[in-house]
């Protein structure tokens, strides 16, 4: 039985109930009364349930689409301005001990080069990060017991945030590691992570199981439920996301948003971030062994209709996609990208070599992360270095609260503007400087409160002058 406060993932994720959504969208999805409601309501700001999003994805009126993508880049401008979030990727180790169908790191693959970095490693791989102006990374393994327990992933993440080279440091470290008990999460917390990031590759349980022969991974429920562990064990913020082209992309999104609202309803929070990433080519792994590919066009269509469904959600994407992808998606509700990404273990201070490969998923944007940073504000984005929200408390139902609330003029673009002006100080090319020191003064006028707008524009002199981490 469709249960969304329950903490069974059955019955939060009722396969009865998804059919019944999609059957549902496919009688009303040409009842224009309908559509004009559900519109409407989201230009309230008001969200969408799983069934209202789901008569939208399969309306084929392009009329309709075209009102989604408005509403989509009105929504995000609203709730997170045109800031873009940057962050990377730092691939501790590859061992893993699960059987996972589309993933290279699965346990039989014989072709693929283990790695595991040491505390040593990752001080030079931490350091090479921050010469390139990182201060936000995304902190990824396998599962394995061995290789990889929670006090490797506990250690690591101390050496990170104790690494400071020239003006450089990481300031928030993201982890996306398999699920895990409350006990570990509550570690994890302790250690001072920000976000929890683990997707559900998919949501229908019998291809979940078949994605998933062996290993822990293959327990859909110990998996699909980790997020109330995380909740409980007092992590705030939490990560969604599925691996889209593993099963029919109706059926994911309509149990996406059910996840979100189960954990709106049982937490009083819903996701902080919903990342769309596609399977795409790797080592033993060829994307068209899999018959659920999605075209761009539908890519661009779910993407929308996440951030108008919730509307308070970071939307993540990562250099998986092209750069002409990225530049598609970003007008339609994107607030997060990665920059300058190595998915190799470690491959920051030395590439690896193509014959030593270590890699999770081939990079298709790979641009440097000065070339994102400039090619973000020549589109007039502001690249957001800033993790104050999550070092002010400002976290969980409280960052939501404030970002309903309409502050983020007032506090979030002052710190990215900020931030973006250290970038430029300590590592932007000459071109990119230009660009973005005619950014700033622009941006600068459009803080709201005249008082926080001149602090900041003294805080901008002070970190010309060498000073560093200013922040509201």
């Amino acid at each position: 039985m469709y249960n969304p406060r329950s903490l069974r993932a059955e019955e939060f994720i009722s396969h009865t109930e998804v059919m019944e959504t999609l059957e549902y969208a496919h009688q009303h999805c040409n009842d224009k009364t309908l559509l004009a409601e559900i519109l409407a309501k989201a230009n309230r700001r008001k969200g969408l349930t799983h069934r209202e999003a789901a008569v939208l994805l399969l309306c084929e009126d392009p009329t309709v689409t075209e009102q989604m993508y408005q509403l989509a880049h009105q929504i995000k401008l609203d709730y997170y301005g045109n800031r873009i979030v940057i962050f990377a990727p730092l691939y501790l180790s590859n061992y893993c001990v699960n059987g996972c169908t589309y993933c290279p790191y699965h346990a039989k693959n014989k072709h693929i080069s283990r790695k595991k970095l040491t505390q040593e490693d990752i001080v030079r791989e931490v350091t090479a990060l921050q010469d390139m102006g990182h201060k936000r990374l995304a902190i990824e393994a396998g599962e394995d017991p061995l290789h990889n327990p929670i006090s490797y992933i506990l250690e690591c993440i101390d050496t990170i945030y104790h690494i400071h080279h020239k003006n450089g440091a990481i300031r928030r470290v993201n982890v996306n590691i398999a699920a895990t008990t409350e006990e570990e999460y509550h570690m994890l917390k302790e250690a001072g992570i920000g976000t929890y990031i683990l997707f559900q590759e998919t949501y229908h349980k019998e291809s979940y199981e078949k994605l998933h022969p062996t290993g822990p991974k293959h327990d859909y429920a110990y998996h699909t439920e980790a997020m109330d562990r995380a909740m409980a064990g007092g992590i705030d913020d939490v990560g969604l996301g599925v691996l889209y082209g593993l099963e029919n992309y109706p059926y994911e999104l309509v149990a996406l948003l059910m996840h979100a609202e189960h954990l709106e309803a049982v937490h009083g929070v819903g996701p902080h971030t919903i990342s769309i990433p596609r399977i795409k080519r790797a080592e033993d792994i060829n994307p068209e062994d899999f018959d659920n590919g999605i075209d761009d066009d539908t890519f661009a269509k779910i993407c929308a209709l996440i951030r108008i469904a919730v509307p308070y959600t970071g939307m993540i994407i990562s250099t998986r996609e092209s750069k002409a992808v990225r530049q598609r998606l970003l007008p339609l509700g994107i607030s997060q990208i990665s920059g300058g990404s190595r998915t190799s273990v470690g491959g920051y201070d030395m590439p690896e070599d193509p014959e030593d490969n270590s890699a999770q998923f081939d990079v298709s944007d790979s641009r440097t992360l000065d070339e994102v940073v400039c090619w973000l504000m020549e589109q007039e984005y502001i690249p957001s270095f800033c993790t104050a929200c999550y070092r002010e408390g400002r976290t969980g139902d409280r960052f939501m609260t404030f970002c309903k609330s309409g502050q983020i003029l007032n506090y979030c673009h002052p710190n990215a503007l900020m931030t973006l002006q250290e970038y430029l100080e300590d590592y932007a090319s000459p071109h990119t400087k230009e660009v973005g020191e005619a950014l700033i003064q622009k941006e600068m006028q459009r803080i709201p409160n005249a008082a926080r707008r001149e602090k900041a524009i003294a805080y901008l002199k002070e970190i010309a002058a060498g000073k560093r981490d200013f922040r509201f």
